[in-house]
């Protein structure tokens, strides 16, 4: 009997699925780079990953498919990918034999990238499951300006014609495990929950209830927001062989004098301990990303990709997680965390640098406010300017003068926007602890909506 396991990465907005095919054997759809738990599951169950596949090549991920092919699993992809490593290029309609009666059909739904395929397991010619990778999601689709907005047009109209074309037109009640979800930089905002059914797509995706192609189009379009700047670099690192992890690696502890000297040369410090922590005293120059679900995508955002690495954790953080996030957005030249954190580093008696942090019901403007800019128009501080963080860096010439309050939705963007800021000789910076509902709710002021 066939079984299907969902994987999720919270933080990256990403599913994968571990097929069970009944005979002893099993599919992977769509894996993150580490792909242990997979290995794992099938260890427990007995079974053997004898296929994996990809329905696209990944830009917010790197993909595990070639650490299970390591393992002997034949890879699937789409032959449009024109992948360089080993694999079984997919064409548009082919059909792979899984066992006998269980056959995966390729179906061609090019537009979040042009190679792009969805696969529909049937078993005994019945539609079983549809795994739609980034085409069609829960309440969403996939967004079609990877490759730049000169091209998002075109492709959200292969979309539309794809979608009900060759999607929309499947069984009703077929369960569907999209790769792409909430949390995810890859598709338009769209509904939380991990997977859906034909059915309840066709009736309720307000994408799929365009009266025509151009007003689908202008729809899918509008609700494209910012995307991390390493989604322009990974659907290139995909194409390549890289380097296969089927367990996280450990991260060095290093001693004082060797962190300096790599601090020295150059190495970037990355303060993974709590906001609240990095404010009271941290690493001159480092840049606070608070180890937490989202912590890759801000570190693919804001580190240069050939930048070595060094980090300062807390006791009680999980460094195997840190590594995990770190490697599944391309990031392996990892120096090491400074053993024994903060305390080794005052103890032998070096500078450090600090940012006060203030209360919702203590703000004085100027307030930036570094969070997407479609949650910064659902509502804002009065007066408040909207810089999004992953752009601080490149656009310091905008910025309001010091004094200055930066703000998100918590705290720890603004933080991570406040140890940018200050490393670029900006003084004077606070960062207020909370949002703007905080906000309101200390001060009985309204918030403002809109640009």
């Amino acid at each position: 009997m066939i079984s299907i396991e969902t994987f999720v990465d919270e933080g990256l907005g990403h599913s994968s699925f571990l097929v069970d095919l009944g005979d002893g054997h099993a599919l992977v759809v769509d894996p993150p780079r580490i792909p242990d738990l997979h290995l794992e599951v099938a260890r427990q169950r007995g079974l053997t990953i004898t296929r994996t596949a990809d329905t696209h090549s990944h830009a917010d991920y790197v993909s595990g498919s070639p650490t299970l092919a390591a393992h002997g699993a034949e890879f699937l992809a789409p032959e449009g990918g024109h992948l360089e490593i080993a694999h079984r290029g997919i064409t548009p309609g082919e059909e792979v034999e899984l066992r006998p009666g269980l056959v995966l059909r390729a179906i061609p739904t090019p537009g979040h990238t042009p190679e792009h395929l969805a696969y529909l397991l049937s078993e005994d010619g019945q539609p079983v499951a549809l795994f739609s990778g980034g085409s069609l999601m829960v309440g969403t689709l996939g967004r079609t300006d990877l490759l730049g907005p000169e091209l998002q047009g075109d492709l959200a109209r292969q979309l539309y014609h794809a979608l009900h074309d060759e999607i929309l037109s499947l069984p009703s009640d077929l369960a569907v495990y999209p790769t792409h979800g909430a949390g995810s930089f890859c598709s338009a905002p769209g509904a939380t929950d991990r997977t859906t059914t034909i059915g309840r797509e066709r009736a309720t995706n307000p994408l799929l209830q365009a009266l025509d192609e151009d007003s689908f189009v202008d729809q899918l379009v509008a609700g494209f927001g910012s995307f991390p700047a390493y989604f322009s670099r990974l659907p290139e690192v995909n194409r390549h062989a890289t380097r296969a992890f089927d367990r996280v690696p450990t991260l060095d502890r290093l001693a004082l004098d060797r962190f300096r000297e790599l601090l020295d040369a150059g190495a970037l410090v990355v303060d993974a301990r709590p906001m609240l922590e990095f404010g009271r005293g941290h690493v001159p120059g480092a840049l606070s990303i608070e180890l937490r679900l989202v912590f890759a995508s801000w570190l693919g955002w804001l580190a240069q990709p050939d930048t070595q690495l060094l980090f300062v954790l807390d006791d009680d953080q999980d460094r195997a997680d840190l590594v995990r996030h770190c490697l599944e957005v391309g990031y392996e030249n990892l120096a090491g965390e400074l053993g024994g954190g903060m305390a080794t580093w005052r103890a032998g008696g070096l500078p450090e640098e600090h940012i006060p942090v203030v209360g919702p019901g203590e703000v004085t403007p100027p307030v930036l406010d570094v969070r997407q800019h479609g949650e910064f128009l659902t509502g804002h501080l009065p007066g408040a300017v909207n810089v999004e963080l992953g752009s601080l860096g490149t656009t310091l010439d905008s910025i309001p003068a010091s004094p200055l309050v930066l703000m998100c939705g918590h705290g720890e963007r603004a933080m991570t926007g406040a140890s940018i800021l200050v490393g670029h000789g900006r003084q004077d910076i606070t960062v207020l602890t909370g949002g703007p509902t905080d906000w309101a709710a200390a001060t009985g002021r309204t918030l403002a909506t809109g640009p």
